[in-house]
């Protein structure tokens, strides 16, 4: 028999085997840190441009930065504060380094879901958001799944639970409920409509005084922040159920949306949503904050199958969320949902299984020009990298052959460079902030 107290000690046991992979992974205080970067991926897999020329443009500009150089002197090492300096400061053939963003635009937001678990959701939103910062980018990640893989990968373990997604969409139960409480105070009918009352359980914990950037934590990449997740947040869904009958009116899948609404306008570039592998609450607000769904799948049919019923239940629960429409309010994404793009990308791709080259041209098939051109391939590295909670992007190439690792990471580039300009076409269609 097996009550709580023993999965209580198994858990126990499971978290010293966790720091000591930790120990094993990060720095010797526990905490992740970003290696440096040679000057063969700086000029070739970051910067683009022929290794002589950036030699070349190095030494004749001693303002830029120079890098650390090892003591052999056949390679300089780059952090990427100095590749981002570099970018900034440098142009080739009279063109800008720095990455495409239109003007006047808020952040551009990409929700990676599906509720088939190991599809590899949050292996892409790792990736995807590590392949940005190294293109220039600045961004935010959203750890919607109570898992908290993205989170972890990112170095951050210990999270208290308000500041999660539960601690957003509690705050803005709070929120909400004032603002309708205020405007039927103000209404000259008011006397007809009750006020909504809230228990001091949930008003008395202080969410409501939390600041906007009191979500958001630092990441060992400089330009990539995180609202993270914790395995306390799984009850969530549980909450939020309470919640909507505390407030029927509340728009609870919009608490996420308007919470990224009051961010400033240049805070970031890219939003990456990481879901958990269920139509639920949270699931629910990063769809409707999105404004790109990208859904990956394993190239199986038993995948394909469970896509094709997310795809479904996602439809049917988007078609329910019609019945708030005058009532979310304005500033808030109007209803019915709609998003710019839509993808589905196949990961753990082996390129030379038939069946998966199969299922590939099922998807494209069916999905009619919906399927990334660039599926996300099984390799070693890749496996690797995931064992110890890191990136290809954050591996040393010299930690394995260069070839290993570059085929890993070709794999990811290709896949990221295809999202980039799915994101830049959908950004351009985003209406520019008042």
């Amino acid at each position: 028999m097996f009550t709580h107290d023993d999965l209580t000690r198994l858990q126990s046991q499971s978290l010293k085997m966790q720091g000591w992979i930790r120990q094993q992974t990060y720095s010797p205080e526990m905490e992740k840190t970003l290696r440096r970067f040679s000057s063969w991926e700086l000029a070739e897999l970051i910067l683009g441009v022929n290794q002589s020329t950036l030699r070349g443009r190095m030494a004749a500009d001693p303002s830029l930065p120079q890098g650390l150089v090892e003591e052999d002197g056949r390679q300089r090492w780059y952090t990427l504060e100095e590749i981002n300096e570099i970018r900034r400061k440098m142009k080739i053939n009279r063109k800008s380094l720095l990455p495409p963003r239109p003007a006047g635009k808020r952040a551009i937001r990409a929700a990676v879901a599906n509720f088939k678990g190991g599809a590899g959701k949050s292996t892409v939103a790792l990736h995807f958001a590590h392949a940005a910062a190294l293109d220039g980018y600045r961004v935010l990640a959203v750890d919607f799944d109570p898992q908290a893989t993205l989170s972890h990968s990112m170095g951050l373990s210990d999270v208290a639970e308000e500041f999660t997604v539960w601690g957003i969409m509690a705050r803005d139960l709070i929120r909400e409920t004032e603002r309708m409480n205020n405007a039927v105070r103000g209404a000259e009918t008011g006397a007809a409509l009750p006020e909504r009352r809230l228990p001091s359980s949930i008003t008395g914990m202080g969410l409501s005084d939390l600041r906007t950037m009191d979500f958001i934590k630092p990441t060992p990449w400089p330009t990539v922040d995180i609202i993270p997740s914790c395995a306390n947040a799984a009850f969530v869904e549980f909450a939020s159920a309470q919640y909507r009958h505390l407030n029927p009116e509340w728009s609870f899948f919009a608490s996420v949306s308007r919470y990224l609404d009051s961010l400033p306008a240049d805070a970031y570039d890219i939003i990456i949503f990481d879901c958990p592998p269920a139509i639920g609450y949270q699931s629910m607000n990063a769809v409707f904050a999105a404004d790109v769904l990208y859904i990956p799948s394993g190239p199986g049919y038993w995948e394909y199958d469970s896509t094709t019923s997310f795809i479904g239940q996602l439809a049917e629960a988007l078609g329910d969320l019609s019945q708030f429409q005058g009532i979310v309010p304005a500033g808030t994404m109007a209803l019915p949902k709609a998003f710019l793009d839509l993808r589905f990308l196949l990961t753990r791709f082996e390129p030379n299984n038939e069946l998966h080259r199969a299922m590939h041209q099922a998807f494209r098939k069916v999905f009619e020009g919906r399927v990334a051109e660039h599926p996300i391939e099984m390799t070693r590295a890749v496996e690797q990298s995931g064992r110890f909670l890191a990136s290809i992007y954050e591996t040393d190439y010299r930690e394995m052959t260069r070839e290993t690792w570059r085929r890993a990471r070709a794999s990811f580039d290709r896949a990221y460079m295809e999202f980039r300009g799915n994101l830049v076409a959908a950004w351009d269609k985003l209406e520019a902030e008042a």
